[in-house]
């Protein structure tokens, strides 16, 4: 299926590994070109040399922390005008209420909460004035299944998803998409990283993190590339009528409970 992406200006943030990584990949796989965005310079490197090799495409990479003020304006300034916006970038910390210090709480809302804001505001302004353009966030299960455990995480995707709903709702008068994706545990640095959290708030012991991932779908993680493709076909043309809807990415595990 051709997706129409050809040619495609694609602004991925948090793009150095994971699923933003994945996102960066399938795009280029597409004909798109991306733009990866990133706080550590070395890594979107190796990220972009690993595009290249598996795709052929050679893309351009923005070392930035999201999370600094006027970080958006930044962005826009040397990347201009994108078709396509993915917010993907986040580090949200675990931990029940007790167990997340303030300071670690509002930094991970400024990366994530704020950070994509931030990008929407300077970028859907652009979008709605040329009558087109698409904004996909990536977010997470827990706003839709929240759990103690990820309090601070579960309230910031369930902000976004609100967000996503409302600017998707408006889009598409103006000729702009914006829709998002909750991916559940994916298999990522960041998964392992709060799975043992996890472990040790439960049990004081890290090393039994495995115990925390049972009873997943299908028994296994969901892969990076699945949420990927997802996000990619979601911004194509081919996925045209997609706007105010934020898609359960879950292998049914909310309603399996």
């Amino acid at each position: 299926m051709d997706l129409q992406l050809q040619g495609k200006r694609v602004l991925v943030t948090g793009a150095s590994k994971g699923i933003g990584l994945a996102c960066a990949t399938a795009f280029a796989r597409e004909g798109a070109e991306p733009i990866l965005v990133a706080r550590d310079g070395a890594a979107l490197q190796a990220a972009a040399q690993a595009i290249q090799a598996q795709t052929g495409k050679a893309v351009r990479t923005l070392a930035l922390d999201l999370a600094q003020a006027g970080a958006a304006a930044r962005v826009l300034d040397e990347a201009g005008a994108v078709d396509i916006l993915v917010n993907n970038a986040g580090a949200v910390p675990g931990g029940a209420l007790d167990q997340v210090a303030d300071d670690r709480w509002r930094a991970g809302w400024e990366l994530k909460v704020h950070g994509y804001i931030d990008l929407a505001r300077h970028y859907y302004p652009l979008m709605r004035q040329a009558g087109t353009g698409v904004i996909a966030n990536v977010i997470g299960m827990a706003g839709s299944a929240p759990r103690a455990d990820y309090i601070c995480g579960a309230a910031a995707n369930a902000s976004l998803i609100a967000f996503t709903r409302a600017l998707g709702g408006d889009a598409p008068r103006h000729g702009v998409r914006v829709f998002g994706v909750n991916p559940s545990r994916t298999r990522t640095d960041r998964v392992l990283t709060l799975a043992k959290q996890r472990a040790q708030a439960r049990w004081g012991d890290e090393s039994r993190w495995e115990e925390t991932l049972s009873d997943l779908p299908f028994g296994r993680l969901m892969e990076a590339e699945e949420v990927a493709d997802m996000v990619v076909f979601g911004a194509s043309p081919r996925a045209g009528y997609l706007s105010g809807t934020v898609i359960d990415l879950d292998g049914g595990e909310q309603y399996a409970r």
